[in-house]
C-alpha cells in the first residue's frame, strides 16, 4: 500500500462506523494506526446488563481483528482514570445540582480528543480520525464543522466543543456518506459481522440505560437523603411526594406517580429545597436562553455583530429552531422566534448557519412561558 497521505490514528470502538472509517482511510492511502480506548470498567458499575458497547472485550477484539486483517497496528489505551475523574464525576455532580448533563459532549471535548492527540504525537501521527457523521474544512483561517450529509445520522451537535487546534488535525471519513453506504461498503469487503452487530445508543458507562440506578450506586446514601421531596405547582401548591430531585429531568412526563387531572411535566428542579415543579406542556415553553462556557466554530466571536440569525439545537435529537444570537462577553443570549419546549440547564445549545456549526455552549438559564413579539427580534436584527 502506497501511504502518501500521512499517518493517522483512528479511534476504533469495534462498531461498524469507526471500523469502516479505518478501512476507508487505509484504502485512500493513509498509514493507519488503530486505537481503542477503555473508558469504563463495567465490573464497578453494578448494572444489570451484560457488558456491551465500546469498552467491552468483544468490541476491543472486533477492532483488533480489523487491524489484523488489513495489516495495520492496533493499540488499546486505558483512560478509565481520566474519564472517571472528569466525565463521570461531572455527570454525578450535574444531577446533584438539579441539571441534566451531556456526558458524550464532555467526553469528546475533554477526554477523547486530548487522549488521541497525545497518543498521535507519541506515535508520529499527523492526524486523528473518528467514525462520526460530520465534516470539517478550513475556511478563512478557521476550522469549520458542518453536518454530515446523512441528516438522520448527523453527529455535529456532539462535536461543538472540539477546539480549533484539535480540528486542525481531525479527519471525519464518514461525513460524505450515508449509513446505507456504510453497510454496503462493509458487506462488499466481507465484514458481515459488523453489518449484523447491533448498535448501542446508551451512555457508555450506563449500559442498562438506568441513570437513576447508577446515581444510587455512585452516591452512597443518596436515596435516603433526597426521598420524600415535594412535587409542587408553579404557585407553590404541594401536589405530592417524589423519590428525590436528582431522579427527574426537565420535560419528564412518565413515571411521576401523581394524577393532576391534566398531563403533567417536570418544568423546574430546585435542589436547595428538594422540590420538583410540575406543570402543563405550555409551562415548558421558553423563548430566551443564556449559554456559557462557549466554544466558537465558524467565527472566532459573534460579539459586535448584533443579532445573528441561526438554527439552534437545544438537545441532540432536537430538529433545531430559528433563533437570533447575541454575544455579550463570554455569554450568548438566544432569542427564539417561536417558543421551544423543555430547554434544560446542563444540556448544550449548538448554533448553525446553514449546515455549519457556528459554535455552542452550555445552557445556564432560560425564560419560561414569556413569548416576546417575534417582530421585535426581527426588527432589531435588521
Amino acid at each position: 500500500m502506497n501511504t502518501t497521505k500521512g499517518r493517522v490514528l483512528v479511534a476504533m470502538s469495534g462498531g461498524i462506523d469507526s471500523s469502516v472509517a479505518a478501512v476507508l482511510l487505509h484504502e485512500q492511502g493513509y498509514e493507519v494506526v488503530g486505537m481503542t480506548m477503555k473508558t469504563w470498567d463495567y465490573a464497578s458499575a453494578g448494572g444489570s446488563k451484560k457488558e456491551t458497547g465500546c469498552c467491552s472485550l468483544d468490541s476491543i477484539n472486533d477492532a483488533r481483528q480489523i487491524a489484523v486483517e488489513l495489516g495495520f497496528p492496533h493499540y488499546i489505551i486505558d483512560i478509565r482514570d481520566e474519564f472517571g475523574d472528569f466525565v463521570i464525576s461531572n455527570f454525578t455532580e450535574e444531577y446533584l445540582a438539579g441539571r441534566t448533563p451531556n456526558p458524550c459532549v464532555l467526553c469528546n471535548t475533554h477526554i477523547k480528543w486530548d487522549a488521541l492527540l497525545r497518543r498521535a504525537d507519541q506515535l508520529g501521527c499527523e492526524f486523528i480520525a473518528t467514525g462520526h457523521y460530520a465534516q470539517v474544512r478550513e475556511e478563512n483561517g478557521r476550522y469549520v464543522i458542518s453536518k454530515g450529509i446523512d441528516e438522520n445520522k448527523d453527529q455535529s451537535y456532539a462535536l461543538w466543543g472540539v477546539t480549533q487546534e484539535s480540528l486542525a488535525r481531525t479527519l471525519f471519513p464518514l461525513g460524505q456518506l450515508r449509513k446505507t453506504a456504510i453497510y454496503d461498503f462493509a458487506r462488499e469487503r466481507g465484514f458481515t459481522e459488523l453489518v449484523n452487530k447491533p448498535e448501542s445508543y446508551e451512555i457508555c458507562f450506563i449500559p442498562d440505560n438506568d441513570y437513576r440506578g447508577f446515581l444510587r450506586r455512585r452516591v452512597p446514601g443518596l436515596e435516603e437523603r433526597v426521598a420524600g421531596g415535594e412535587f409542587v405547582l408553579r404557585d407553590g401548591t404541594v401536589v405530592g411526594k417524589h423519590e428525590g430531585y436528582p431522579f427527574y429531568t426537565i420535560g419528564q412526563r412518565k413515571g411521576l406517580g401523581v394524577a393532576l387531572g391534566f398531563p403533567a411535566y417536570v418544568t423546574a428542579i430546585d435542589p436547595e429545597t428538594n422540590r420538583v415543579v410540575l406543570g402543563n406542556f405550555e409551562d415548558l415553553a421558553s423563548t430566551r436562553t443564556v449559554v456559557g462556557k462557549l466554544n466558537m466554530g465558524k467565527y472566532a466571536s459573534l460579539e459586535g455583530r448584533g443579532l445573528v440569525p441561526s438554527i439552534t439545537k437545544i438537545r441532540y435529537n432536537h430538529d433545531g429552531s430559528p433563533a437570533f444570537l447575541e454575544q455579550k462577553g463570554d455569554k450568548i443570549y438566544i432569542y427564539f422566534e417561536e417558543a421551544v419546549h423543555a430547554v434544560t440547564p446542563g444540556q448544550a445549545a449548538v448554533f448553525y448557519e446553514g449546515q455549519d456549526v457556528l459554535g455552542g455552549g452550555w445552557i445556564e438559564r432560560h425564560t419560561i412561558g414569556e413569548i416576546p413579539e417575534p417582530s421585535a427580534a426581527v426588527a432589531a436584527a435588521g
